[in-house]
């Protein structure tokens, strides 16, 4: 890339996922000075080489408050109102709720709460593309057990479901899958009763549109304060993890003008502004791509959509808010990302279910350019990495000699 000017520091908040040291590398390699705040000093984010220091907050994360002071605290410390940025539902929306209280701190995207909300909660979001004309899935959001009997004796009952939180994050936090695929009413019920509060409904009930893992469709950009989009290109998903329902193991940059044009236009509809992160997925029975996600922050696979010219959309963004100009290049068509453990885990779920076999998995790997864990210039995160996976490990084989109980699969990023 050509040289720019790298003075503003960065703080990434919450780096505690593999898109997180995506963010903190893709920067940090260009001479940015970042830095990470969180409650975790050993963090994919925070063990990187190019974090260049750790703030570590020793009160409550979950305290708007106290979240507030202590980033403006680091703010002083660094000098030159650093940009704040995220990969993260619960950072995101934090940042839309206190941006009153950060502006003056830090350089963000002016984007309100309320959009923030509306894109991050499944059910406004679901209104929210019925309003703008854009296709996604048809969707039931049931208040009661009542509501889902009624469903189940509805024409709108057909098999498989996706039955999704309509806030994953929440349901997360609860210890529960962001969502499943149930395959007959009885499922339905009982993965209804085992999942949903019933004093506080969160649940969904979506359609489940066929096709495999080729068929979802990814939309990575970055949208300038005019909600014009000044860096941004498709991919398609090759393998996720966890299997089926998951986030981008294996991916593809790949044109698509139906995908690009449709997301470009509806941003600019509802004045979107900063990175965006969306999937949609074919569906074959009508020839339309159909919204499914929509993520108004940094999206974990961001570092699959590349430009020719090294540009992504973090880049864009950092050069965008600090008033440079955001160099056009096309694509890098063809260039695969992969994420190491979790497409590892992947392959043994798809080899099981005789979806993949081992020459095939090995085979799915020409064209990876980059991936989430492994760099020669930054070695540690692969070691944290590994060590994760260990332990992963040695909990299965725990609990298939019944010395540990399996932990509980979690649901996508």
């Amino acid at each position: 890339m050509q040289t720019f000017d790298t003075s503003v520091p960065v703080v990434v908040l919450r780096p505690d996922h593999h898109g997180s040291l995506c963010l903190v590398r893709s920067l940090g390699r260009l001479g940015v000075r970042v830095y990470g705040v969180g409650n975790q000093l050993r963090s994919p984010g925070m063990v990187s080489r190019y974090c260049r220091e750790k703030f570590i907050m020793n009160g409550n994360l979950a305290c708007a408050e106290e979240l507030v002071e202590f980033l403006r605290g680091v703010s002083r410390k660094i000098g030159l109102r650093p940009i704040l940025t995220c990969t993260n539902d619960i950072s995101s929306t934090f940042i839309a709720e206190n941006a009153g209280s950060l502006r003056d701190a830090f350089l963000f995207p002016d984007i309100s709460r309320e959009l923030v909300y509306a894109l991050c909660d499944k059910k406004q979001m679901y209104f929210l593309c019925k309003k703008h004309g854009i296709p996604t899935a048809e969707t039931a959001f049931p208040q009661s057990r009542r509501d889902v009997l009624d469903f189940l004796e509805s024409d709108a009952a057909h098999f498989p479901i996706m039955l999704k939180g309509i806030d994953g994050t929440a349901l997360e936090r609860r210890g529960q899958p962001r969502m499943v695929i149930v395959r007959n009413p009885q499922e339905l019920l009982e993965q209804y009763d085992r999942i949903e509060d019933p004093a506080h409904p969160s649940l969904m009930l979506q359609e489940y549109i066929p096709g495999g893992d080729d068929s979802v469709w990814m939309f990575n950009g970055y949208f300038n304060a005019n909600s014009d989009c000044l860096l941004g290109f498709a991919g398609q998903k090759i393998r996720q993890h966890p299997v089926y329902t998951g986030a981008t193991s294996l991916g593809i940059c790949r044109r698509n003008d139906v995908v690009e044009k449709t997301t470009k236009d509806f941003m600019k509809a509802i004045g979107y502004r900063g990175v965006l992160d969306i999937g949609h997925r074919y569906d074959a029975r009508d020839g339309q791509y159909k919204i499914l996600d929509i993520n108004p922050r940094v999206g974990a696979t961001f570092r699959l959509f590349l430009a020719t010219n090294g540009m992504d959309v973090v880049r864009a963004m950092y050069l965008d808010l600090t008033g440079q100009k955001v160099p056009s290049a096309p694509p890098c068509e063809g260039r695969k990302w992969m994420v190491e453990d979790g497409d590892l885990i992947s392959f043994h779920d798809y080899h099981r279910d005789g979806k993949l076999s081992f020459l095939e998995w090995l085979r799915s790997f020409r064209g990876v350019q980059e991936t989430a864990w492994f760099a020669m210039d930054d070695l540690r995160p692969f070691e944290y990495m590994l060590g994760g996976l260990l332990r992963r490990f040695l909990t299965w084989f725990g609990g298939k000699l019944g010395l540990t109980k399996p932990a509980r699969a979690g649901g996508p990023h």
